[in-house]
């Protein structure tokens, strides 16, 4: 199976708070005098419109920053970002390239990361690997072993989500491996690092179309998650069980437990949007893929889920 006149002379002083209030609440996209000269201001100010989806907007205020400081790592990053949401990947990368050259040792991984994403979002696990492969061995240098194991984990859905279900299974057990080397690891830890591995294994067995495998694994999955006494990564649980009910047909049981889960994760709306699809309401798969789109996030669950949004609702046009 595979979103206003004079003022009364009494007024004088509140209008002039006003004003300045107005000015500092000013629609996005418009830009203060004061600001046009501040790189980083206008850097700011199209972080701002591209989170709110105004990427063409940003990417103005981005290139104004660039034309004052061309050589701003922050200017090239988000241009990299807002031109990815747009799926311009080729034009993004040009940037994020220029980023990585220009990043301090502090935000290197960030650059890489981003470079990485860019790929996701083109579909490209291979070329997306190798920037992740950077940052993990960086961390893994530093003896940062919880930082690399999230890196592998990450590395490991790219992977899963865009067809290389082995290079998953590979990087999911390197992640898990990775987080146990951590000296002092409690047993918290480690029960939130067996859920996840298990919340993994879940997930591959399905994409491998091994139904009672992912059912043994979301078993144990759910047991470490009663050990790990995590609120925080309850809602994770019905993510994963709407997934093995998805990959194994199961679509009204997919649609039920994914709309327990995160509703603002594009991933799980797109999942939601293919269930519906495939269970032959259209309109509620279209509404779903609409939702999609509403989220500006440059990260793994925005790269898998975006282009497929963006393609399915062109498609229901034509």
């Amino acid at each position: 199976m595979n979103l206003r006149h004079g003022i009364p002379r009494f007024a004088l002083a509140a209008c002039l708070l006003s004003s300045a209030l107005l000015a500092a609440q000013s629609p996005p996209g418009v830009t203060s005098q004061a600001n046009t000269s501040d790189p980083m201001a206008l850097v700011k100010q199209g972080q701002e419109l591209n989170s709110s989806g105004k990427q063409d907007e940003a990417l103005a205020l981005y290139r104004q920053a660039l034309q004052l400081s061309p050589n701003l790592y922050e200017a090239h990053l988000a241009s990299g970002v807002a031109l990815d949401l747009k799926g311009e990947c080729v034009e993004a990368r040009q940037h994020l390239n220029r980023a990585i050259e220009l990043a301090s040792a502090e935000t290197k991984a960030q650059a890489l990361r981003t470079m990485a994403m860019s790929y996701a979002f083109e579909g490209n696990a291979a070329e997306a690997g190798k920037y992740e492969q950077r940052v993990f061995d960086a961390r893994l240098a530093k003896q940062d072993f919880i930082g690399a194991a999230e890196i592998a984990n990450e590395l490991a859905r790219i992977d899963l989500e865009l067809g290389d279900v082995e290079g998953a299974a590979k990087w999911y057990k390197t992640g898990y491996e990775t987080a146990l080397r951590k000296s002092d690891v409690n047993d918290a830890e480690k029960n939130l690092w067996a859920f996840r591995w298990e919340h993994a294994q879940a997930r591959i067995a399905a994409r491998r179309g091994q139904a009672e495998e992912a059912q043994k694994h979301v078993a144990a999955a759910k047991a470490a998650l009663d050990k790990a006494n995590n609120p925080e990564q309850a809602v994770f649980f019905p993510y994963l069980t709407g997934y093995v009910a998805f990959y194994a047909g199961d679509n009204k049981t997919a649609i039920a437990d994914l709309q327990k889960a995160n509703q603002r994760d594009p991933f799980i709306l797109s999942l939601l949007a293919q269930a519906y699809e495939e269970s032959g309401d259209q309109a509620q798969a279209m509404e779903y893929y609409r939702k999609v789109l509403t989220s500006n996030a440059h990260n793994p669950t925005n790269a898998f889920a975006r282009p497929l949004a963006k393609k399915k609702l062109a498609a229901s046009q034509n």
